[in-house]
């Protein structure tokens, strides 16, 4: 595994390389960083030249407000992966997300649909999840959305190694449906990442970004969006208590070209429960698309 760090419409990201290939970007979700996707990276080094940057605000990469802001939306990350190919010297690639990375992904794909080859997501958040993610019985599910908007958070979060601990480990043992234990060995690791400088505000950003679309969507006033006509695979956990698998109906209206299935015995993180199956899957998709 390589690491580097990319200068990227104004922002300076780590990104972790390893593999070679055709160029595959992966985009992590929260509450992650680029280590989520090593599993499937060593699994698919052999194929495919692996890219995993650190979001703006994640991890080694950057964090450009010292404070809670709300410049670190889809469209910025988006501009941010859309610099980091031109700085890696990359016309075009496949891009494989899920989670906060998926919603960067959607807007690639449909502002440089030239410069992707495909698109892959687990468990795809998208507009047609509407009003059904503020149901009574999600309420339990989407508490820390409001949390996060919060200026107290982070210090909150961050006040011991005790308490980032348990409020990290918590979302990924209990969104980790299929397996409760597949981040364990590195839950240290990722204590570490957050407990760095700006990092648990850095990713509590994303929440104050998306606060005015995501409220839009609680109250089914989500703008209505031409569907994006990269060719898409999408696979869903079946086990994920936070986008149940029943939510993928109205995934053609976002995306045209699509090639959907469930993701059997997994929750949020296909990439971590199922590691290899979660490789055979992305490697599939891209050798049918591009073969």
């Amino acid at each position: 595994m390589r690491h580097e760090d990319v200068r990227a419409n104004g922002v300076r990201l780590h990104v972790a390389r390893t593999g070679e290939g055709p160029p595959l970007v992966l985009l992590h979700g929260w509450p992650e960083f680029w280590l989520t996707w090593e599993p499937v990276m060593t699994r698919l080094s052999k194929e495919f030249s692996l890219i995993a940057p650190d979001l703006r605000g994640f991890g080694a990469s950057e964090k450009p407000d010292s404070g809670p802001s709300d410049r670190a939306g889809p469209e910025v990350h988006a501009a941010d992966i859309l610099g980091m190919l031109d700085a890696l010297g990359i016309e075009r690639a496949g891009i494989v997300a899920h989670d906060v990375g998926a919603y960067v992904g959607q807007v690639l794909g449909r502002t440089v649909p030239e410069r992707l080859t495909g698109l892959f997501f687990f468990d795809c958040p998208y507009p047609g999840i509407g009003p059904r993610l503020a149901q009574p019985e999600m309420l339990a599910e989407i508490w820390y959305q409001s949390f996060h908007l919060q200026p107290f958070a982070a210090p909150v979060v961050g006040a011991t190694r005790e308490s980032c601990r348990a409020y990290i480990g918590h979302f990924l043992r209990h969104w980790a449906g299929g397996d409760p234990h597949a981040f364990d060995d590195v839950l240290e690791v990722f204590t570490d990442n957050f407990l760095a400088p700006g990092n648990l505000q850095g990713g509590f950003d994303w929440y104050l970004s998306q606060q005015a679309g995501r409220l839009a969507m609680l109250k089914g006033e989500a703008p209505d969006l031409p569907p994006i006509t990269v060719p898409t695979g999408i696979r869903w956990g079946t086990q994920d208590p936070l986008f149940p698998y029943a939510w993928t109906d109205r995934l053609g209206e976002t995306f045209s070209n699509l090639d959907l299935a469930p993701f059997e015995g997994a929750g949020h993180f296909p990439h971590r429960e199922r590691p290899d199956a979660a490789a055979r899957a992305i490697a599939g998709f891209f050798g049918r698309i591009t073969g």
